[in-house]
């Protein structure tokens, strides 16, 4: 009898062991998807350039594009609506909130400009004008198993030239 017991606590713990797994595994997944969606994002905003600079010689984002282009890379990597929500079906549940976004043209910074947020222990220099996206994403847990796990996902671009 008490080899049946203890059968039945072993299945158990390989349950909740199998469990734990799961969960981790599927973060990972989550944080790898996070994180190229914030890199495409911001990517995509550093290439909004400002037509009438370029006509005047100068490389200049546009910073209401890129402002456009980051939120719809966000929505569209993430299955967002419009103000973060996750759209159903989409693997996310929570709300992703953009923490940070700073276009650095030449016009408010000298390059190479070091950009510093203590507050996210962040840190990138930029060469030329460029993008900084922040970004925090609550990860969907499976199983209770482990704590809920929230990411502050960082991402900087520079404007690609030629």
């Amino acid at each position: 009898m008490y080899k049946l017991v203890l059968v039945m606590l072993m299945m158990v713990v390989w349950m909740l062991l199998h469990a734990l797994q799961t969960d981790e595994e599927l973060a990972i997944t989550a944080l790898f998807q996070g994180k190229h969606a914030v890199n495409r994002a911001a990517h995509a905003a550093a290439q909004q350039v400002d037509e009438a600079a370029l006509a005047e010689g100068r490389l200049h984002i546009d910073e209401l594009a890129a402002s456009r282009a980051a939120g719809l890379y966000l929505q569209r990597n993430l299955q967002l609506d419009e103000s973060g929500q996750p759209l159903p079906g989409s693997y996310l549940q929570e709300r992703v909130e953009v923490m940070d976004f700073q276009v650095v043209n030449g016009d408010s910074a000298a390059f190479p400009y070091t950009y510093r947020n203590a507050a996210y222990d962040y840190e990138v220099t930029l060469n030329r004008p460029g993008v900084i996206l922040i970004a925090k994403i609550v990860y969907p847990r499976v199983f209770t198993v482990i704590e809920q796990i929230e990411w502050t996902i960082k991402g900087a671009a520079e404007l690609t030239s030629g």
